[in-house]
């Protein structure tokens, strides 16, 4: 491939969400190699790549200076072998973190003083995603107190609430969102969708109905952006209108769900016919108008991909 090929090389949306899954999966499971690799291929492409050039040069650069010699083919922190094969990603994972962990008895406090000592999102992901699959009884109290010290994306906080979960934890945990102070039972954080209330996943089956004849592919995208939503709001106000067990929930939700998707995907803001499609009539306006607003917020701060 010749450098002006290369510099023609143009990221469309759906092929640069499938790029960060496999970024987020590389790192998490420590194949540092491959990532720097598919990190110096992607800051040669462009369209939808350009606006993460800056974040992703500077996510190669933390990573070549920590990982010199990790290079791509499974010579990272975990090397690869055939048996793995057999294996799921996320098996294999957690027998990977489980070995370091067993071998090494620096490897948690290391995992924790990287946590409290750095800034970076994507390395905070990295620490929580290995943290969630150990048993260590330092864990809990530094990841209860670093949680309250100061205010992290959301992402980030849920991941940490899902680690004290996976730890055993019990009783309130608090942390900071918009500068207010929330508590969440830590017994109660969701490790994965199903977990979620009922309420959450009437949304999504709002949605489907209303979309399988007019736009069947707008479900998947869906099930994408709500699965992210209710992480964000998770703990806060927002949150319990979301997991609300009625229909008038259901329909609010569903219906600004359905017109913010049909914003991102066909550029159409009019609003009549998902009103009509959902019965958003009288009291239940000023609440959709509400949760649009929440999910038009969401969607054009920064956010994480992640699995």
């Amino acid at each position: 491939m010749t450098d002006r090929t290369k510099d023609n090389l143009v990221l469309f949306p759906k092929t640069l969400d499938y790029y960060q899954i496999q970024l987020t999966k590389m790192l998490e499971s420590e194949r540092y190699g491959d990532a720097k690799s598919l990190l110096s291929f992607l800051l040669q492409c462009h369209g939808e790549a350009d606006r993460h050039h800056t974040e992703w040069q500077a996510l190669l650069g933390w990573l070549d200076a920590a990982f010199p010699e990790a290079v791509s083919g499974g010579d990272g922190a975990f090397p690869y072998s055939e048996e793995d094969e057999d294996e799921n990603e996320e098996d294999l994972f957690k027998r990977r973190v489980t070995e370091r962990y067993e071998s090494d008895s620096e490897y948690i406090p290391q995992l924790l003083a990287s946590l409290y000592n750095g800034d970076d999102p994507e390395q905070q992901l990295l620490v929580l995603g290995q943290l969630m699959h150990v048993s260590h009884p330092d864990i809990e109290l530094s990841l209860r107190q670093w949680l309250a010290r100061e205010e992290y994306i959301p992402p980030v906080q849920f991941r940490a609430l899902q680690a004290l979960r996976k730890q055993g934890s019990n009783g309130p945990v608090s942390f900071w969102r918009d500068g207010e102070s929330l508590t969440v039972e830590a017994a109660d954080t969701p490790i994965v969708f199903s977990e979620f209330p009922q309420g959450i996943h009437q949304v999504l089956e709002r949605v489907r109905q209303a979309a399988e004849v007019s736009d069947p592919t707008l479900s998947y995208f869906a099930e994408e952006m709500w699965k992210e939503c209710v992480e964000v709001a998770y703990g806060s106000s927002i949150y319990k209108g979301m997991t609300e067990d009625d229909d008038g929930s259901s329909d609010i939700w569903g219906a600004a769900l359905h017109q913010l998707l049909m914003e991102k995907l066909h550029g159409k803001h009019g609003d009549e016919w998902i009103r009509e499609q959902y019965g958003i009539t009288g009291e239940l306006r000023f609440r959709y108008e509400q949760a649009l607003r929440w999910l038009r917020q969401y969607s054009i701060e920064p956010r994480l991909t992640h699995p």
